[in-house]
């Protein structure tokens, strides 16, 4: 009997559905990877694993940039729109199903690993697992960009920021997340606090670059780099 956590189980149904994987992007509102990408390069970095790469909205214009790039998710669905999406833009990009828990690297160790909207997937005592896997298959120096839904609001207003955003969600799901999902989110996902996430950070083995955050308070954006030792 195994310990570890079922990824699968923690990734959400629809993520295993075709048919919702074929409308994820415009749900998601197209993101531009350009910035990530530009974070990555500036920081010498030529290989990335990208963690919970879903569609590929990272992966695929990282592969017209980097040498290697290697798109890691739990979901064949995404896995095979991925596929679809690499070749319709002609690039190259190796696939592995598996999850933060199960990823095993069989390359010489990536520069970077890349992670997009997935880690808030695991509970915390399981984001610090998945995090000391990541820095163990980085290379000293190696970097880690990580974007997520992480909240950096005074834990005493959670209550009125959780109503004010789920009352600002999308009236139509076909064209963006509706209050419903944020609720949802809420309620089922595992999102954590700043005052959280940085110490998980650190134990893992990882200093803090930079720590960007939205004006609300939701979505925190950083580059982290792993120490010698």
């Amino acid at each position: 009997m195994t310990w570890r956590l079922d990824e699968t189980a923690h990734a959400g149904p629809e993520h295993l559905d075709p048919e919702f994987v074929a409308g994820f992007d415009r749900k998601q509102g197209y993101p531009d990877p350009a910035g990530d990408i530009a974070e990555l390069a500036a920081h010498g970095v030529r290989s990335v694993v990208d963690l919970g790469a879903g569609t590929g909205q990272f992966a695929v214009p990282a592969a017209a940039t980097f040498d290697r790039v290697v798109a890691v998710d739990v979901s064949p669905a995404m896995l095979a729109y991925l596929r679809e999406r690499a070749a319709a833009a002609g690039v190259t990009v190796a696939t592995v199903q598996a999850g933060f828990l199960g990823y095993e690297h069989t390359d010489p160790a990536p520069d970077a690993v890349y992670t997009r909207h997935a880690l808030h997937q695991l509970p915390d005592f399981w984001k610090v697992v998945a995090l000391h896997r990541i820095a163990r298959l980085l290379p000293p120096g190696g970097v880690l960009r990580l974007r997520d839904l992480v909240y950096d609001f005074p834990s005493e207003t959670t209550e009125q920021v959780m109503d004010g955003w789920v009352a600002g969600g999308a009236d139509d799901p076909a064209l963006g997340y509706t209050g419903a999902d944020y609720a949802e989110h809420v309620r089922t996902e595992h999102s954590t606090f700043r005052w959280l996430l940085e110490p998980m950070l650190d134990h893992a083995g990882f200093d803090v670059v930079t720590a960007e955050y939205d004006d609300a308070g939701l979505f925190g954006a950083y580059t982290c780099v792993r120490r010698s030792g």
